[in-house]
């Protein structure tokens, strides 16, 4: 793994025509991020004078995750799922209400302000964007040579040829540093935002749905750049976006975000050929599928029904059940924990099952410690850490019912 010193020059990422392949998981990688259990709640005020608090949004509610070291994790879910206040969580552009966010070791989630300006240097963030998070009023060597001046990285007279070194390292012309961002298209906008967060040579970036403004063509271009950069430099990515076919391609490993929580998180060949939880299901059922197409037929779509519930009341047990047909009466009295099933494959389902296949009863009786209809069984205890993160060696296997592993 490679880091590049901000102070030394340093060659480009190779940006040939060559066909990209998808990510690839390294089951080995230790963690660069692991989040537990993080929580956000916005408080809800009422008008006049005296402002009184009486509710919560619950954003984010017990979000767990890991972040491999120079590996990449996808966060997916529909519009005000959560997705970006998690990742405002990460880089700390937000206090979280309750949670850890360990970065390389340390716990970053309650950190002052004046202790967070040398995390700046580690933790940054790609912004959707790029129009609205470039200033219009500086230069694009303005722009990207502000982090090398706010933490004092560089002499003033190195900072113009580092700047075009960046420039050149996303494919930019390194002349073009003196120009303002209304000259440039809204694809190299983008790269200017890239070489931003490539400034100080991160170990993390927060990558918040950074293609999803920009044209096809030019998606697959900035999302080769991203793939160039994070294998040259060793850059663990927490890649945000609506693109289930994007993020499929990017990111080895995907979590599944509704309403504040992560109902699944698997390996990429597993989440996309095998979903267990109804939510992913229909997510992917959205998706057009052009080898069905080419051989005949169509894929059955999966339409939800009703409304996204307020997250300032969310539904009582699983917060899925008022759109799932599959809900039965332990689905509201019962938060389904997210349980593993797989090597690297956790759902938090009460039916969790491939599609059309789901199981008869709760699998989740035992560890829950409660019986069909969600009532507390006598003497059972839960067995279980409903938001530990990362993935276990041994797992529940659905077809058996047993616990599975090494």
């Amino acid at each position: 793994m490679t880091h590049m010193d901000p102070t030394a020059g340093v060659a480009s990422p190779a940006r040939s025509g060559r066909e990209h392949a998808a990510s690839k998981l390294d089951p080995d990688a230790v963690p660069v991020l692991t989040v537990e259990n993080l929580r956000m709640y916005f408080p809800v005020k009422t008008s006049g004078i005296i402002r009184r608090t009486v509710g919560h949004v619950q954003a984010v509610d017990g979000v767990s995750f890991q972040v491999p070291t120079g590996g990449s994790l996808g966060l997916v879910g529909e519009s005000g799922c959560g997705k970006s206040t998690t990742g405002r969580l990460i880089t700390r552009l937000l206090r979280p209400t309750g949670g850890s966010i360990e970065f390389q070791g340390r716990d970053i989630a309650q950190l002052e302000q004046r202790e967070l300006l040398p995390l700046r240097r580690e933790i940054q963030m790609i912004f959707q964007d790029p129009a609205t998070s470039l200033n219009p009023r500086h230069t694009v060597g303005a722009i990207v040579g502000a982090p090398l001046v706010i933490h004092k990285v560089l002499p003033k007279d190195k900072i113009i040829p580092r700047v075009q070194e960046l420039l050149e390292i996303v494919g930019l012309n390194p002349e073009h540093y003196n120009r303002y961002p209304h000259e440039f298209s809204g694809g190299q906008r983008q790269r200017i935002g890239i070489a931003r967060a490539l400034t100080l040579q991160p170990r993390l970036l927060v990558a918040d749905e950074p293609v999803s403004a920009l044209d096809v063509s030019i998606q697959a271009q900035v999302i080769n750049l991203l793939q160039d950069v994070q294998k040259e430099f060793g850059i663990g990515f927490l890649f945000i976006a609506h693109d289930l076919a994007v993020v499929r391609h990017f990111c080895p490993e995907v979590a599944v975000m509704y309403l504040g929580k992560i109902v699944e998180i698997a390996d990429r060949e597993t989440l996309y050929k095998r979903p267990h939880h109804p939510y992913t299901q229909a997510l992917l059922s959205a998706v057009p599928d052009v080898k069905q197409a080419a051989i005949g037929g169509r894929r059955e779509r999966i339409r939800l029904e009703g409304d996204v519930p307020s997250p300032i009341l969310p539904p009582s047990g699983c917060r899925f059940r008022t759109r799932c047909a599959l809900a039965r009466e332990i689905c509201a009295k019962v938060e389904p924990p997210l349980l593993q099933i797989g090597p690297r494959h956790k759902v938090a389902c009460h039916f969790a099952g491939e599609l059309g296949h789901a199981p008869p009863q709760p699998v989740t009786m035992e560890v829950c410690g409660v019986d069909a209809n969600g009532s507390p069984t006598p003497g059972a205890t839960p067995d279980i850490q409903l938001n530990e993160p990362g993935f276990s060696d041994r797992w529940l296997d659905l077809r058996t019912g047993q616990p599975a592993g090494s």
